[in-house]
């Protein structure tokens, strides 16, 4: 079963091209440390506060497929955000899921409209719950925005998944680091699942924008809400081991899902 996950905290920058490097260069890293799957933040083709229609490709498109040849290189399965078209001239927040067998996408469900940005305005909501099976381990997907939303992630413990993996680009202000915090621990709780939730860093130097451009403290949480492992503001690979059998006990132990009466 999948015991040692990687997450990449980092920048991605306006560049695609410049940020398919930081994916070779991390994926490569986090391989050589042993872990199976290798997570990547939301926006990792283009941050966001830009042209996102300018960027964005199919999933089986140029950026795609060099993701995916990254992870056939290393031997792993990546997830990493990218954009996909729509024909109304919007896109979708889509994460890639690829490599280890694996090859599927997820477009984010619940659209960011709050705190003063519309994302609805740029980005077309996904309909469907993605689950796949990584290593005999069976890894449900989330968006940011997502991790507000409990019923998404019961709705993926209840289908099978023993880990949900959460790539975002957190929006900072006041409390904000306090909530991602929160609500990371909560929804593992929610669903007694592993939580792997991995954000951009915090930008040293995020100019004029007011666009969501990440916090850092990327983490992974246990089922029963104590975190694993955490990083800080900066840039960095965080490689932990985790035990999907503690799922099953804990589920013995904390039975919400089962005794859910709505």
């Amino acid at each position: 079963m999948l015991t040692r996950i990687g997450l990449v905290q980092v920048n991605s920058t306006a560049d695609p091209a410049r940020n398919l490097e930081l994916v070779e260069e991390y994926t490569a890293r986090a391989a050589r440390a042993g872990a199976r799957l290798v997570i990547f933040p939301e926006a990792m083709m283009r941050r966001f506060g830009g042209n996102l229609t300018a960027v964005a490709e199919p999933v089986h498109g140029p950026w795609a497929e060099a993701v995916r040849a990254s992870a056939a290189r290393h031997g792993v399965t990546v997830v990493a955000g990218m954009f996909t078209p729509v024909a109304d001239g919007r896109v979708r927040n889509t994460l890639l899921i690829t490599g280890g067998g694996v090859d599927t996408h997820y477009d984010k469900i619940h659209l960011y409209d709050a705190f003063g940005f519309t994302e609805s305005s740029t980005v077309a909501p996904g309909e469907q719950p993605v689950l796949a099976e990584i290593d005999g381990t069976a890894v449900g997907f989330a968006t940011c925005y997502d991790l507000r939303f409990p019923g998404l992630f019961q709705r993926l413990a209840a289908d099978g998944a023993d880990l949900v993996v959460v790539a975002a680009s957190w929006g900072d202000g006041p409390g904000k680091v306090d909530q991602w915090r929160l609500l990371t621990r909560a929804r593992a709780l929610d669903a007694t699942v592993f939580v792997a939730a991995c954000g951009q860093s915090q930008p040293t130097d995020p100019g004029n924008t007011t666009a969501p451009l990440g916090v850092g403290h990327s983490a992974v949480v246990a089922p029963e809400g104590s975190v694993v492992a955490e990083l800080g503001p900066a840039p960095d690979l965080l490689v932990t081991d985790i035990d999907p059998g503690e799922v099953d006990r804990w589920r013995k132990t904390l039975p919400v899902l089962a005794n859910r009466r709505l």
